[in-house]
């Protein structure tokens, strides 16, 4: 199947300007970068949204808590806490 896109004049000027420079050999080139970066963005949203739903199932269990200035300043304390520890003994 082939498929046909129609690029505004814009878009052309930005693929133009891309071949130019070196970045691309060809239109092809820039388009199946475009769409490259297309896919890795939908699986981005494909994996926050499925990390989303976990933490909504989560929450609906009861398997959450409260978080505030107080929380995270616990938290972070704990990261460095396990950082420096790691870094001390090394395994």
């Amino acid at each position: 199947m082939e498929v046909r896109i129609v690029a505004t004049p814009e878009q052309e000027a930005f693929i133009r300007e891309g071949i130019a420079s070196g970045r691309f050999a060809t239109a092809e080139d820039a388009a199946r970068e475009a769409l490259h970066l297309w896919e890795e963005r939908q699986r981005c949203r494909t994996e926050l949204l499925i990390e989303l739903d976990a933490a909504e199932a989560s929450f609906a269990r009861g398997e959450s808590r409260r978080v505030g200035p107080e929380s995270v300043t616990e938290f972070i304390a704990g990261v460095k806490r396990r950082g420096r520890t790691r870094l001390n003994n090394p395994r």
